[in-house]
């Protein structure tokens, strides 16, 4: 399954659309968060290679979203983060030699793909303004 990322992401981009313009810094969204700054500024790097936030160093620096929420989307944060397959994958080789051993991981690579498929989706349709409206 899929770590904590996504949810640490969501954080962070929810914290920078309630600060607007102003440069937020790693120790205030990791204060938030309740996690090491580390972390939150690995995610900020992972985030700013995806053009969703923008960063600057030094004593004024932080960072900001890279564009309006209205236009960043929850299923662009997931793949920013996802790091493994959403169900899973086995872990061992089926006998080939049996009927269901031998199609097994195609069909569950089919039906993987499908769920993964259906979650971009419907993370698609949501915005980061949307979520955000949540708060209000």
């Amino acid at each position: 399954m899929n770590s904590g990322r996504f949810a640490i992401s969501v954080h962070i981009l929810t914290l920078l659309t309630f600060s607007e313009d102003e440069w937020t810094s790693s120790e205030y969204l990791a204060g938030s968060i309740n996690i090491n700054p580390v972390l939150v500024r690995k995610e900020l790097s992972n985030l700013r290679e995806r053009g969703l936030v923008l960063s600057k160093e030094g004593k004024s620096g932080g960072s900001k979203l890279a564009k309006p929420a209205g236009q960043i989307f929850m299923s662009e944060v997931y793949e920013a983060v996802k790091q493994k397959d959403l169900l899973g994958k086995g872990i061992n080789s089926p006998n080939p030699a049996c009927p269901v051993g031998r199609k097994i991981n195609d069909h569950l690579d089919s039906l993987y793909d499908d769920a993964e498929k259906t979650l971009l989706a419907s993370l698609g349709k949501v915005s980061l303004a949307e979520f955000c409206d949540k708060f209000n």
